[in-house]
């Protein structure tokens, strides 16, 4: 979350004074979201859901995904892309990410097997991933592509917002997102027949406030409507999302150019697969080795990639111990329909995802960022760059004297965005 205002308060008042909190009949908020998210993305369809989980697993139902499908998903994500799979009663098949800690689209085609129906490519820390390569294989191996946007909201690829480029796309607005109404999420999709469903999946009672559709017929599902009181905040949430993300892409510009004579010691910005577009919520350095950042991190206060809890799959317990579902014959792991399936997994499996999240480091920016906290921050990079490649020593005294960011401060300003 960045910035949160007398707008959104007052927004949220106007509902509640209205006393039209159900968005079906009664109020407006979430049907004009909807229509102006649609909008945003350039799809036909938007349709809000409880959190980014639900989307995720909407999407899934949507496109038909279920018991004897395998879907691949990136060793690193928020584990929520893997247990999507599971409550939709597939298997996830973990596959490697590359250097811009994205999944790598080699390991895509290498992975594919013959249950292998879709692949879910997620835009992580709002960095794309490389769409043209994931579609083309898509295409070619009549792959379905789920396009988790979660952490990508106000980002894009190549001109074209995240989202909109895969089958169906997944978006999350809970309190670490760009653009947040506390929890939420949601689905954009432009096929007519896939928002049905999406919807149905949603809210199951869909038809009941919309009516009955003869061509799409109503399936059982858990209920994950949204209310008027997030669609009333995601209204003035998206009015503030492309100056937020212009402020975060400057940022980022200055933190790379002002730190470019540092790569002479070996201090690399991460690939990027279309760096003018994505959300630029970090600036992340490849750099030689695991130690090298364990050192960069401990001068300076960022993120090594690796290092972020629940993102990396060696910490996706419910997956490891094949704990699909709380009920053992609804557990996609013992149905007898996905025993064709991949289902043997370990912490070394993606052992090449490991050694590059765990040195990659991460320097969130911030739109709240002043000129002279920008001018800090690259000052510091500079030190940590030194003390961590060039092998200078400098004692904790002579760091807290030279290094110029508030360890505190710079929390507040943006570093627990690794907690999403």
């Amino acid at each position: 979350m960045y910035t949160v205002g007398e707008e959104e308060i007052d927004a949220i008042a106007k509902v509640i004074r209205s006393k039209a909190l159900f968005r079906y009949g009664v109020g407006k908020e979430c049907d004009r979201f909807e229509q102006r998210y649609a909008s945003y993305l350039g799809v036909k369809h938007f349709a809000l859901a409880a959190s980014g989980s639900n989307a995720l697993l909407a999407a899934m139902i949507a496109v038909g995904i279920g018991p004897g499908d395998e879907v691949l998903t990136p060793a690193h994500t928020y584990m929520a892309t893997a247990t999507a799979v599971l409550a939709a009663g597939a298997i996830p098949v973990i596959v490697d990410v590359d250097e811009s800690i994205t999944i790598s689209p080699a390991a895509i085609e290498a992975a594919i097997g013959p249950c292998t129906k879709a692949v879910i490519p997620v835009h992580m820390w709002g960095a794309a991933c490389d769409m043209d390569a994931i579609m083309d294989i898509a295409k070619r191996r009549n792959l379905i592509v789920i396009e988790d946007s979660c952490q990508g909201v106000g980002g894009g690829y190549k001109g074209r917002r995240f989202g909109s480029i895969g089958h169906i796309g997944a978006f999350s607005f809970n309190f670490y997102k760009n653009m947040t109404c506390g929890e939420g999420g949601g689905v954009a999709v432009n096929d007519d027949r896939l928002a049905k469903r999406v919807r149905g999946a949603i809210d199951p009672c869909h038809f009941y406030w919309n009516g009955r559709d003869d061509e799409e017929k109503p399936f059982a599902g858990n209920g994950a409507r949204a209310s008027e009181l997030m669609g009333a905040m995601l209204n003035v949430q998206l009015d503030r999302l492309d100056g937020l993300i212009a402020a975060m892409r400057a940022e980022k510009k200055r933190i790379l150019s002002g730190t470019a004579a540092f790569g002479n010691l070996g201090l690399k910005p991460a690939p990027m697969n279309s760096a003018d577009h994505d959300c630029a919520t970090h600036v992340m350095y490849s750099l030689p080795s695991a130690d090298a950042a364990k050192r960069f991190v401990k001068v300076f206060p960022s993120v090594i990639a690796g290092k972020t809890g629940r993102h990396t799959y060696t910490e996706w317990d419910q997956v490891l111990i094949g704990a699909g579902a709380a009920h053992p014959a609804m557990n996609p792991y013992l149905m007898a329909a996905n025993a064709p399936c991949r289902k043997s997994y370990s912490k070394d499996m993606c052992a090449a995802s490991l050694e590059i999240l765990d040195r990659t480091v991460m320097v969130p920016t911030n739109p709240a960022h002043s000129e002279s906290q920008i001018t800090d921050i690259i000052h510091d990079i500079g030190v940590a760059s030194r003390v961590a490649l060039a092998g200078m020593s400098m004692d904790e005294a002579e760091l807290r004297s030279d290094v110029t960011v508030d360890v505190q401060k710079f929390d507040a300003m943006g570093r627990d965005d690794a907690a999403a």
